[in-house]
């Protein structure tokens, strides 16, 4: 069990061995490297610390000293992955897309587009107002909210409009179909989290077999 951090690339289509489509996501593996080691002993759990990316213009004293102490240089940013422990990766190991392979299933997680303040249609798919009949004004409304006089109030977690995206979100089991090497590119089948250019984390499956 270990992962990967990609980008998003954007979606398109190949063509398999029956020659029918197939809708994949293209990912962009971004400079991953182990920067860290937590174990069971010192930590309570294990797993490994991947710093990925350029690193930033400006990072902190904190973060300067921590990649200082591991002896690494510093990275774009840092992400934890859980790992068995008798998982073998060593201080500064390079990843790439080379970990996963054709056929298998990953959980990509990641954050979802935002769409900012939204209704109840948009939000949570309602049917919303009837068109025609005397109906004026209502025809995106969400309809009654509460009850009558008792017990005269909205109950908690009632669906209302609101704040709609821009939330982590994991998506399992998505198949990979291709890996190219050179490229450092992972091919997974059908959509992922987020919008173009964005960052993903990749998994080995934890419920697919």
């Amino acid at each position: 069990m270990s992962g990967l951090i990609a980008r998003k690339a954007g979606m398109t289509q190949i063509f398999d061995e029956r020659g029918s489509t197939v809708a994949v996501t293209v990912l962009n593996v971004e400079p991953c490297k182990v920067i860290a080691r937590r174990t069971t002993e010192r930590d309570g759990y294990d797993a490994i610390q991947i710093g990925h990316g350029a690193a930033k213009r400006q990072n902190s004293r904190a973060m300067q000293g921590h990649y200082a102490k591991q002896g690494q240089e510093v990275m774009g940013g840092l992400r934890e992955f859980r790992v068995t422990a008798d998982a073998e990766f060593e201080l500064g190991q390079e990843l790439n897309a080379t970990m996963f392979e054709a056929g298998q299933k990953l959980d990509v997680a990641g954050t979802s587009k935002g769409r900012g303040f939204a209704g109840v249609m948009k939000r949570y798919n309602f049917a919303g107002g009837r068109a025609t009949h005397g109906a004026e004004k209502v025809h995106r409304q969400m309809g009654s909210t509460g009850q009558c006089q008792w017990p005269g109030r909205v109950f908690p977690g009632k669906k209302m409009p609101g704040h709609y995206g821009a939330e982590r979100v994991t998506v399992q089991n998505i198949e990979v179909i291709r890996i190219d090497e050179e490229a450092n590119r992972i091919l997974v089948k059908g959509a992922v989290p987020g919008a173009k250019n964005g960052l993903l984390e990749l998994r080995s499956a934890v419920k697919g077999a």
